[in-house]
C-alpha cells in the first residue's frame, strides 16, 4: 500500500486550508511540515504558531521535520503545538538517544531524518526509541530538488535493518511521478511529496496519479 505525505512547505499559504482541504479528500491522512532554522539548513521557514494553527484545521496526522541545530532546546514547543510525529536529524542532535526516548515519554511518536551522506549503519543503536525513519533523498534545506537515485540502496539497506520492528519508513526528497515508483519498490512505507504535488493545476488528480504511477 502506498502512503503519500504532503508536504506543506510547497503548498500556497495564502490558501493553505483549501490545500489542505484538497488533498485530504483526496485521501490524504498524514501531513509534513517542515521546520528550518536558518543555522542547520540556510533557509528559515515557520515554527510552533504556525504547526498549531494548522492542527486546529486538519485531523491529519502532522508529521513535524525539525530540521534544526539542537533539538533539544526546543522539542517542548512542537509537541505543545500539537505534532503527531517530531523527526530530528541524526546531524543535527548532539543526543539523538536522549531526544528521541523524551518525545516518545511525551506521547508523541519519535522521527529520525538521515541525511544522503549519513551512514545508515549510525542508526541501529536508536532501534529501540524510534517510531519513524526519514530517508532524505535529497540534501535538507530546499525545496524543488533533484532526486538523488544513489539513495534507493540506502533505503534498501535500512528496510532491511528495521526488520520486523514496528517503525515507518519514509523518503523525501525529489519525489514526482517519473520518481515515485521506484522509491516504493525498496519497500519503504511513505513518501513526502511536496513540489511534486502542490505545483501541479489538479492536486486531487495529481494525488491519485501519484499514488496509480
Amino acid at each position: 500500500m502506498r502512503i503519500i505525505s504532503p508536504s506543506l512547505l510547497a503548498a500556497d499559504f495564502r490558501h493553505i486550508e483549501k490545500n489542505i482541504n484538497e488533498v485530504e479528500a483526496a485521501g490524504a491522512k498524514r501531513l509534513h511540515l517542515d521546520v528550518m532554522d536558518g543555522h542547520f539548513v540556510p533557509e528559515l521557514t515557520f515554527g510552533p504558531m504556525i504547526i498549531q494553527a494548522i492542527r486546529k484545521c486538519t485531523q491529519c496526522h502532522l508529521e513535524v521535520h525539525l530540521m534544526i541545530q539542537d533539538p533539544h532546546k526546543t522539542i517542548d514547543q512542537y509537541i505543545n503545538a500539537g505534532s503527531d510525529t517530531i523527526i530530528i536529524h541524526f546531524e543535527a542532535s548532539s543526543n539523538p538517544l536522549d531526544e528521541l526516548s523524551y518525545i516518545q515519554k511525551n506521547n508523541v511518536c519519535s522521527g529520525i531524518a538521515i541525511n544522503p551522506d549519513t551512514d545508515e549503519k549510525h542508526l541501529k543503536p536508536l532501534f529501540k526509541y524510534l517510531d519513524y525513519i526519514l530517508i532524505m533523498s535529497v540534501y535538507p534545506g530546499y525545496g524543488g530538488q533533484k532526486f538523488i537515485s544513489s539513495t534507493l540502496d540506502k533505503m534498501k539497506n535500512i528496510v532491511e535493518m528495521k526488520e520486523s520492528r514496528n517503525i515507518i519508513i519514509a523518503v523525501d526528497g525529489g519525489v514526482n511521478l517519473e520518481t515515485i515508483s521506484m522509491v516504493y519498490e525498496t519497500g519503504i512505507d511513505v513518501t513526502i511529496v511536496g513540489s511534486g504535488l502542490f505545483k501541479a493545476e489538479n492536486i486531487p488528480q495529481r494525488y491519485k496519479d501519484l499514488l496509480d504511477a
